[in-house]
């Protein structure tokens, strides 16, 4: 699986490097061996224009996750993660800033596999389940 992580963050950077780590362990634990994904690593105001852009809600998140719908077999599509608002909510949910930006990769990644927690409370808390336990693969120990 060909991972490929850019930053355009203008303030504190994430490591590129564990971004792509967590991304193949996280893919390999879903069984996906084959194909692509990108992600790429954003502050506030770059995110803000593309939620408002492409879901209409004129705020910045924390990630989104755009599938690839087009003629390239193989290729996942783009996860997009604030690591500005992910620091802001890591620390008000008192846990570490890089084990949050793992979880928002995890979420973006089974967003693109298909689960949505939008449009049904079984299928958030199956998401949430799942995320947990990606987590729990990148962040148990040694």
């Amino acid at each position: 699986m060909r991972v490929i992580v850019q930053s355009r963050e203008r303030k504190r950077r994430v490591r590129i490097k564990d971004v792509r780590s967590w991304a193949k362990k996280v893919l390999e634990q879903l069984g996906i061996k084959r194909g692509e994904l990108s992600v790429l690593l954003v502050d506030d105001d770059e995110i803000h224009a593309l939620n408002l852009k492409y879901l209409g809600r004129d705020r910045p998140t924390n990630v989104m996750a755009f599938p690839m719908d087009g003629p390239a077999p193989g290729i996942l599509g783009d996860v997009v993660i604030s690591t500005e608002t992910a620091r802001r909510e890591a620390q008000e949910a008192g846990i570490g800033t890089e084990e949050y930006i793992a979880l928002l990769l995890i979420h973006g990644i089974l967003h693109l596999l298909g689960y949505d927690h939008e449009r049904d409370a079984g299928e958030a808390l199956r998401m949430q389940r799942k995320e947990r336990e990606l987590l729990g693969l990148l962040f148990s120990g040694p």
